[in-house]
C-alpha cells in the first residue's frame, strides 16, 4: 500500500427499466468503446515502487504554494492585513472574528478559533501582532487538521472511486487532473465516463484519458450503472491500481437523479462486493457556506469518504473549511483530500492543513 500525501435527458429508470435485472451480470462487451481497447502502454518507470518508498508524496513546489495564496489572497489580505500594527487589544479580535465570519468560516468556527486564539496569546505572552498572527496560523492549521488524510491506494485492487458533485463543480476535470497525479506516482488508472446526460461529458474524460495516457470505459448513451459495472469488471481483469467512475452532475434537490446515483453505488458493489472503497464529492470553492448543504446530503445519500475542492483560484474565500472542521449545519468532517487552485493539468495537490491555514493567513 502506498499513499499520496505531502509533508507536513435527465437520467431516471425509465431510462434502464430493467436496471435492476441487469445489476447481476455485466453489459456485452460489444456494448463497450475504449479510447484504447487493449490498455494503455506501460510508461518508462511504471512499475510500482515499495511501498516505504511512496509513502509520502514529493513536497510541492514552491509555485504550488504561491497559486494558494494568491487563490485565498482576498481571504488573506482581509484577515492578514489586521496585523499590519497597532496593539494586540480587544479591538483586533474583534475584526478578527468578523474576518473569519466574512470568509465564510461562519460564526461557530470564527468564535472556536478566536477562542483558541486568545487562550495561547495568554499562555505565551504575545504582545507583537506578528507573532499573534503567526499564532493564527498554528491555530487554523490545528483546527483544519481533522480534514487532512492521505489518499491511499493499495488497500483494494483495484481501488473503485466513485466520483459525484453537482452541476459545474468541475468533475470530470478533476478526475483528469487526480489521474494525472496518480500516475505521476506510479499508479495504473482505467476511467469510466458514467455521465451519459451532460453532452460532449463521454468525449471530454476520453481526451483526459489520451493526455494521461489511460484507458476510457465509455458507452455511446446508455446507462451509467451498466458502464460503471463494466469498468469496475474490466479493472480487475486488468489489475489495475485504480478505477475512477464519473457520474452526472445533479443538485441533491433532484431525488430521481440522487436515487439513481445510489443505484450506481450499488451496481459497483455487484461488481466488486468490498466496492466503492472511495466516495468523493467535489465541491466548487465558490459556493461559500452552500458547499455544507451538498456534502450533507450527497453525504446522507452515499456515504462520502472524502472531498474535492476545486476552483480556488477565483473568488474562493476558503474560510468554509474551517466551518466544515467545526461541524457546522450538522455537516460531519469529510476528509478533503484534494484542492484545485487552477486549470493547469498539475493544479490538483493534497490538502495539508498548514499550508491551506497560510494561504489563510498571509
Amino acid at each position: 500500500m502506498f499513499r499520496f500525501f505531502r509533508k507536513k435527458k435527465p437520467l431516471t429508470d425509465s431510462a434502464s427499466p430493467d436496471l435492476d435485472a441487469q445489476e447481476a451480470a455485466p453489459i456485452l462487451p460489444e456494448s463497450l468503446e475504449l479510447s484504447d481497447p487493449s490498455g494503455p502502454p506501460a510508461p518508462q518507470n511504471s512499475k510500482l515502487e515499495p511501498a516505504e518508498s511512496l509513502m509520502a508524496s514529493p513536497p510541492a513546489p514552491a509555485p504550488w504554494v504561491g497559486r494558494l495564496k494568491q487563490g485565498l489572497s482576498r481571504t488573506g489580505r482581509s484577515i492578514g492585513g489586521l496585523f499590519s500594527g497597532g496593539t494586540v487589544d480587544e479591538s483586533l479580535y474583534e475584526d478578527l472574528e468578523s474576518a473569519l465570519i466574512m470568509a465564510d468560516a461562519g460564526v461557530p468556527a470564527s468564535q472556536s478559533l478566536i477562542q483558541a486564539l486568545r487562550k495561547q496569546v495568554r499562555q505565551q505572552s504575545l504582545s507583537e501582532p506578528q507573532a499573534v498572527r503567526q499564532a493564527l496560523v498554528g491555530v487554523v492549521s490545528q483546527h483544519l487538521r481533522v480534514l487532512e488524510k492521505p489518499f491511499d491506494v493499495g488497500e483494494a485492487k483495484p481501488l473503485v472511486v466513485m466520483i459525484a458533485g453537482v452541476n459545474g463543480a468541475g468533475k470530470t476535470t478533476s478526475i483528469g487532473k487526480l489521474a494525472f497525479a496518480l500516475r505521476a506516482r506510479g499508479a495504473s488508472v482505467l476511467l469510466a465516463a458514467g455521465d451519459t446526460f451532460r453532452a460532449a461529458a463521454r468525449e471530454q474524460l476520453i481526451e483526459w484519458g489520451q493526455r494521461n495516457d489511460v484507458a476510457v470505459i465509455a458507452q455511446d448513451g446508455g446507462d451509467p450503472a451498466a458502464v460503471a459495472f463494466d469498468a469496475v469488471t474490466a479493472g480487475r481483469a486488468r489489475s489495475m491500481d485504480v478505477v475512477m467512475v464519473d457520474t452526472a452532475g445533479r443538485l441533491p434537490t433532484q431525488l430521481n437523479l440522487m436515487a439513481e446515483l445510489k443505484k450506481i453505488h450499488r451496481v459497483i458493489n455487484k461488481a466488486d462486493d468490498s466496492a466503492p472503497h472511495e466516495v468523493l464529492l467535489v465541491v466548487d470553492g465558490n459556493t461559500g457556506q452552500n458547499a455544507l448543504a451538498q456534502i450533507k446530503a450527497f453525504d446522507e445519500a452515499l456515504g462520502l469518504t472524502g472531498l474535492i475542492v476545486t476552483k480556488l483560484d477565483g473568488t474562493a474565500k476558503g474560510g468554509v473549511l474551517a466551518a466544515l472542521a467545526s461541524g457546522a449545519q450538522g455537516c460531519r468532517p469529510v476528509p478533503v483530500y484534494w484542492i484545485g487552485v487552477g486549470e493547469q493539468i498539475e493544479d490538483l495537490q493534497p490538502f495539508v492543513a498548514e499550508e491551506f491555514a497560510q494561504a489563510m493567513v498571509q
